[in-house]
């Protein structure tokens, strides 16, 4: 989402009013994929100043109840927040400095969601998250 435009189209096609509060909201998730609310916050003052902590929470719940943002909140972690959605992909975090990074599924096409038994459930997300050391993080820990 580039524009204020595709954000407020975004908005409409999901049946939400469009606010000042939420295109920042969205259009600072945008920019930042996997970013805590306090980062969204901080992000969004730069453009309204004046935005309460409360407008931005409800703005991201209202968008992960809508589907045009998802929350995931790894063990241990605050909720983060990200505009992929709908394609059930996965996600890789770092043990030290908590980075966050996309991944698909391994095999074929949401090849997860097919469970070994549903218990009768009709399943159409699967969570799965990766934990290891970042590039960045590996790097550090080899250097003497």
């Amino acid at each position: 989402m580039d524009t204020n435009e595709q954000i407020e189209r975004a908005l409409r096609e999901v049946g939400l009013r469009v606010t000042r509060p939420r295109v920042a909201v969205l259009a600072a998730v945008a920019a930042h994929p996997h970013a805590d609310a306090g980062t969204v916050l901080a992000v969004v003052r730069e453009g309204l100043p004046e935005v309460s902590h409360q407008a931005v929470y409800d703005s991201l719940h209202t968008l992960a109840d809508a589907g045009v943002v998802r929350c995931i909140q790894p063990t241990g972690a605050t909720a983060r927040y990200e505009t992929r959605v709908g394609d059930n992909h996965h996600h890789v975090v770092c043990r030290k400095c908590g980075d966050i990074a996309d991944v698909d599924c391994a095999v074929g096409e949401a090849a997860c969601l097919t469970a070994s038994h549903d218990h009768g459930f009709t399943i159409d997300e699967a969570e799965v998250t990766y934990w290891g050391l970042c590039p960045r993080c590996s790097a550090a820990r080899s250097e003497p």
